[in-house]
Formats: C-alpha cells, structure tokens, sequence
C-alpha cells in the first residue's frame, strides 16, 4: 500500500480531519465550520493510504518570508511507520515553500520529529508575542 500526499483540497475528508482535531490536545473543541474555513485559507497536505485519508499539515503562508505549519497529525493505527517524516519532507521540499526564511510552530510532543527538519526552541521568547481569545 502506497502512500499519497496530496495539496488537492478536494481530496479532503473534513469529517475525518474534524474527528480528529477536536479530539486532539491543540483543537480540542474547534467547530467543523472553523475546520473548514481554516483549511479554505491554507495550503494543506492530506496523507492517504489507499485513497482513504489517515493524516494532514496545513501551512499558513505569504508564500515569501514566513510560515506556520499546524494541525499536523497522523492517525494513531498509523503511526511509527514513517509517514510523519515523508509529510514533512514533502512540506519543506514543495516548490512554493523553498524561500520561506522563517518557519514557526508549536508542540507539545513532537520536538524530535521537527529537530531532524531543520526546527529549534525560539532562541529567544521573550520578543515572542500572543493574543488569546477564549
């Protein structure tokens, strides 16, 4: 069984990724209104086996200077085969991501799988700033 990994929005499965997301720690809660929205305003990377859908990255970007990657996330059943490191290379080697100087993101849990693409703790936090709205 091969794995696909696809920027095709249509091929999403918004159930699937709305399952899953309000399920997580970071998306605990999130609507399928606003799962749909964000996906409308991202660049996404759906990962399938066999034509069904089992992970997804999204890239918030101006295409230029920076990005943010997010909801990144690979089905339980499916984990520790790899698929998370071939989503990854597949997202830091897309042609319209090469020239991003600055790539941000945040985890709780997955700090050695961003490490081996090149991502670090932020040097320093403290110019580091948020707004968050409950």
């Amino acid at each position: 069984m091969s794995l696909l990994i696809s920027t095709e929005k249509e091929k999403l499965d918004i159930d699937f990724i709305h399952g899953f997301l309000t399920r997580s720690y970071w998306a605990e809660g999130r609507t399928k209104e606003e799962v749909q929205i964000s996906i409308n305003r991202c660049l996404n990377f759906g990962v399938y086996l066999a034509s069904k859908q089992v992970g997804l990255a999204r890239v918030l970007t101006d295409y230029t200077v920076f990005a943010y990657l997010m909801d990144v996330f690979i089905i339980e059943e499916h984990r520790g085969k790899g698929f998370s490191k071939q989503l990854m290379k597949t997202i830091m080697e897309h042609q319209d991501l090469r020239q991003i100087k600055r790539w941000m993101l945040i985890t709780n849990d997955a700090h050695k799988l961003y490490r081996s693409f090149g991502f670090d703790v932020i040097e320093n936090p403290s110019q580091m700033m948020e707004k968050v709205i409950k």
